[in-house]
């Protein structure tokens, strides 16, 4: 369980690699996480950091986790190179609001969440992180 949610919080992390109207680069910490529609507590998440650099991400949680993202128009493809996600592919979508990023992964990879609802969806999970 612990790796599943090390790799959504991996996937939220993704976000560049394009031009966007907002940057992902930056340090980010989370601030919520769900699955399945079921908040996750915080001591789960309260020492994890997502860091992007253009199309580089890197999660820090119980272990390190690196990779490739590639955004644009709501959509991110996670691709984890290093850690307990090599090799994994992540779809997700991405939104800016109130001053936070707001990430849905698909944790199959197979096609790109509808929406930010994760109720009833046990492999979508979605984090909310501030910079």
């Amino acid at each position: 369980m612990r790796h599943f949610l090390i790799t959504a919080v991996i996937l939220i992390a993704f976000g560049c690699g394009t031009k966007d109207k907002y940057s992902l680069n930056g340090e980010w910490t989370p601030v919520r996480q769900e699955i399945a529609g079921n908040d996750l507590p915080k001591t789960l998440f309260e020492k994890q950091k997502l860091v992007i650099s253009d199309s580089i991400y890197t999660l820090s949680a119980e272990s390190v986790d690196k990779g490739i993202l590639n955004y644009k128009d709501g959509k991110m493809d996670i691709y984890g190179k290093d850690g307990v996600n090599a090799g994994k592919h992540f779809t997700s979508i991405y939104k800016f609001e109130n001053g936070q990023l707001i990430i849905c992964y698909n944790l199959t990879g197979d096609s790109y969440p509808e929406t930010y609802e994760t109720k009833s969806k046990p492999t979508l999970f979605l984090a909310a992180f501030k910079k």
